[in-house]
């Protein structure tokens, strides 16, 4: 019965009985160095064409330099197929500091995978460049999740 639930939960976007999810969001990003991202995002999808667009907005917590940084951030991410189990995306994020354009596949919009590169906007005085190749994974956690039966 718990492998049932789990097909129902994670096997079709179908399940969803609305047409926008919002929640917090959790995670890891590899760019210039190690860094935690914790916020909320807003995804809203169209029934009729099956795109998806979410906006996020988090603070970035690292330990550079012996020294630790919050940094904010917000992010718009374009799903072209909310209706599959994984779908792809595109995503752009920018802070203070770097504007750093994704690629990237999610499971569900729940869990995402994304590798990108990150071009420098400003380098902050005794801080080291947040640019180059980056990789993150995350946890999007629906607040709104509803399951039609």
């Amino acid at each position: 019965m718990k492998y049932f639930w789990l097909f129902i939960l994670f096997g079709s976007m179908q399940g969803f009985s609305q047409t926008s999810l919002y929640g917090p969001t959790i995670s890891y990003q590899s760019q210039s160095g190690s860094m935690g991202k914790i916020g909320g995002y807003y995804l809203h999808y169209s029934e009729k064409t099956n795109m998806g667009i979410k906006l996020d907005a988090t603070a970035n917590f690292a330990y550079f330099r012996n020294q630790f940084l919050v940094i904010p951030e917000a992010g718009l991410t374009f799903y072209p197929n909310v209706d599959l189990l994984i779908e792809p995306f595109l995503e752009t994020e920018i802070n203070p500091y770097t504007v750093t354009p994704k690629v990237g596949f999610s499971i569900v919009t729940i869990l995402d995978f994304s590798f990108g590169y990150g071009f420098d906007l400003k380098t902050k005085q005794d801080l080291k460049p947040l640019q180059g190749f980056t990789f993150s994974i995350g946890i999007n956690i629906p607040l709104n999740f509803e399951l039609k039966y």
